[in-house]
């Protein structure tokens, strides 16, 4: 079943004729607290990658309170992960619709598309969708003649990974540097501009429609048990069919991998996954064939959900380089702000570095995992333990190529 990516719809003419932008009539019928209850009855869960609760988000907003926010976060710099790049692209009405609804339900009169500096093409296609959405009065004062108002404004991010960390990203549209906030007190309370404030990513925010249209049960009745609904997941790798796939929560990844991805390229054979994103712990392939796709299996499996970021690594990839890679990248997105984590990535880097090369020494295997182990959950945004949790995992599921290094005879790294 497709929910997200079964009516393309470019423009806004295009949307309103498969069915578009009924829900917010609809929303616009009940009043705010039936709509949330409505999305808690969905059991809809942040697609972002925390799988927070998206109607409990909204609840912790304030009724009494004033100057509230609705902010979209589309900065997609997890490695792996294109899939709100592709909503944006094929579906923008469908994002616009759910901010209109949200922000509705919370009492938010002001929205912000907070979307990654590189996405220039994507940036003018949100604009270019507000702009046909207010020409139709689906935005902007007193929206169907329904005595709400609510505008939406596009703000581009400068390539800053630290900024999809939703208080970094607040900063961020405040002028100021990106750096996280210390919480409490947290954004439903003091958000942008220090006024409540609900932060959304793109995926979730655009499925509320028709969590509105078809009801809270209705969706809830997708999926598998508290994982419910549909979930888009970005495949890259060797595969033969790569790409963006919406399937429902719950699915097999040996089903998945086989009848949709086409399995591995002629030639290549399956080593490890990536289920949701770089800064996940990885699977081997053993472990891939026996999940479903699903926050509680994929928890029960030792790694996470995620943003469905999933990369299908081959047999020829060194696990050593691979780590390498992912630390450089998180060495180099660190904001700096707590010692772990800026101090840990360049450890973690280096010791890898110096692996690589053929220069280590038994003792960095253990030295890497506890810096690791050191860094999580001591820091005030979870980016330290996004590189200390695949650090980890890959030494302790490939620690025999970590020891090839080690003893300078690597078949993967010869050239």
């Amino acid at each position: 079943m497709k929910i997200l990516l079964d009516k393309i719809s470019f423009d806004i003419e295009t949307y309103i004729r498969n069915g578009g932008y009924l829900a917010i009539k609809k929303a616009f019928s009940m009043k705010p607290a039936e709509i949330i209850e409505e999305v808690k009855t969905s059991n809809l869960r942040g697609r972002g990658g925390a799988g927070f609760p998206t109607g409990l988000k909204w609840s912790f907003i304030p009724a009494d309170k004033k100057n509230k926010y609705l902010v979209c976060n589309s900065d997609e710099s997890e490695p792996g992960t294109f899939k709100d790049r592709e909503l944006i692209n094929k579906n923008p009405h469908s994002l616009l619709e759910g901010m209109i609804i949200a922000a509705y339900a919370i009492g938010a009169n002001e929205g912000y598309i907070y979307i990654r500096g590189e996405f220039a093409k994507e940036a003018r296609i949100l604009e270019k969708a507000i702009y046909e959405a207010k020409k139709k009065w689906f935005l902007g004062e007193n929206i169907l003649k329904s005595g709400f108002s609510f505008n939406i404004k596009v703000v581009r991010g400068a390539g800053a990974y630290i900024c999809g960390e939703e208080t970094a990203l607040l900063e961020s549209i405040e002028g100021k540097k990106g750096q996280p906030r210390l919480k409490p007190p947290f954004p439903a309370i003091v958000g942008l501009y220090g006024g409540p404030t609900v932060i959304n990513n793109v995926e979730t925010l655009a499925t509320v429609p028709w969590i509105i249209l078809n009801g809270g049960k209705a969706y809830s009745a997708i999926g598998k048990g508290k994982s419910s609904g549909t979930k888009l997941f970005s495949v890259s790798g060797p595969v033969k069919k790569p790409g963006v796939y919406e399937i429902e929560l719950g699915t097999p990844f040996k089903d998945f991998f086989e009848n949709q991805l086409g399995g591995m390229k002629e030639g290549e054979r399956l080593k490890a996954v990536i289920p949701g994103g770089s800064s996940v712990p990885v699977l081997t392939a053993e472990e891939a064939m026996k999940v479903t796709l699903d926050y509680e299996s994929l928890q029960s499996a030792g790694t996470m959900l995620g943003s469905g970021g999933m990369i299908i690594i081959p047999e020829r990839q060194c696990m050593v380089e691979a780590l390498w890679i992912l630390a450089r990248f998180y060495h180099h997105e660190s904001c700096g702000q707590c010692t772990p984590c800026r101090e840990g990535t360049g450890w973690i880097e280096g010791i890898l570095k110096r692996i690589l090369q053929g220069k280590g020494k038994r003792e960095d295997l253990n030295n890497a995992k506890e810096i690791a182990q050191n860094m999580m959950g001591k820091t005030i945004c979870p980016l330290a333990d996004a590189l200390a949790m695949p650090v980890i995992s890959y030494i302790n599921k490939f620690e025999k190529e970590f020891v090839y290094h080690l003893e300078g005879k690597c078949p993967l790294c010869q050239k």
